[in-house]
């Protein structure tokens, strides 16, 4: 059978899937990571034959995806900021929502000549490598309670060409720096409740690491205990910039309030809802 004849056969298995809607693309991602070409490739050759093996091959990958497996993890890549991320079931999958984060960050950096920048619960390194690509002045340190997600992160590093300037440090939240000094405090936390979780796609629910997602019966565990220790770390006019989660940003904001930061403010996604948060430590 032809690419094209698979393709189509791995579409149609696909509709029964977790995700019909992204049948197409789904067959598509799996096919072209299958024969390491890319979509040019296939438009320009559709009646190559797939081997033997290679069938073989693509079908258990579709077989898979249609068990929830997502794409990213079948492939073990993910793109984020326009650069390149090796992910694995050990870290969450970085998402477009977080690059909002980044943007922010990226701002206000701009008034810092060499900014010092921890990102708390670093994961794939997704955050921490854009922003000591985007800022080759800056002191970077990834910080992670999982060993397994630190290499990851630095194998992304490596990859794309900052593990020189990114420091990786096995810790919960703060607590090996909880004597340095930073401008910036990162972090893209787990805040989703318990609660949710059967509310939670499959892929989400059966394959993302619970440890980087789920934070107590509302969501804000993590925060609690963050956004203080953030303040203390924290330089006088340094900033804590946090991804959240839907409906949180006025808990949020009561405790940037409560822990003494000021000039706080939130930042929409694409549909308008509140995704980022970010406060000054007044100097």
């Amino acid at each position: 059978m032809t690419l094209q004849s698979w393709l189509n056969k791995g579409e149609a298995r696909l509709r029964s899937g977790p995700r019909p809607e992204r049948a197409r693309a789904d067959a598509e991602l799996l096919l072209l990571h299958l024969i390491e070409q890319d979509r040019a490739f296939l438009i320009a050759h559709p009646e190559k034959v797939l081997t033997a093996a290679g069938a073989v091959r693509y079908y258990a990958l579709i077989e898979r995806r249609v068990g929830g497996e997502p794409v990213q993890y079948i492939t073990g890549e993910q793109e984020f900021y326009g650069l390149p991320f090796r992910v694995t079931p050990d870290v969450l999958i970085p998402r477009p929502e977080t690059e909002h984060l980044v943007e922010k960050a990226l701002a206000l950096a701009a008034g810092f000549a060499q900014p010092r920048i921890v990102d708390v619960g670093a994961g794939s390194g997704a955050i921490a490598v854009a922003l000591a690509h985007n800022l080759p002045q800056a002191q970077v340190t990834a910080a992670d309670v999982s060993a397994a997600a630190l290499e990851i992160a630095h194998e992304n590093a490596q990859r794309n060409g900052v593990s020189d300037r990114i420091r990786f440090l096995k810790s919960d939240l703060l607590a090996a720096v909880a004597d340095e000094r930073f401008e910036f405090v990162v972090s893209n936390p787990p805040y989703v409740p318990t609660a949710d979780r059967d509310s939670l796609s499959v892929e989400v629910r059966e394959h993302e690491p619970a440890l980087a997602l789920f934070a107590g019966d509302d969501g804000l565990a993590v925060y609690r205990r963050l956004i203080p220790d953030a303040f203390e770390v924290l330089t006088p006019g340094g900033f804590l910039v946090l991804e959240i989660g839907y409906g949180q940003s006025e808990s949020v904001g009561a405790l940037l309030t409560d822990a003494g930061f000021t000039r706080i403010e939130f930042v929409p996604d694409l549909q308008g809802i509140l995704r980022v948060a970010c406060g000054l430590r007044a100097g």
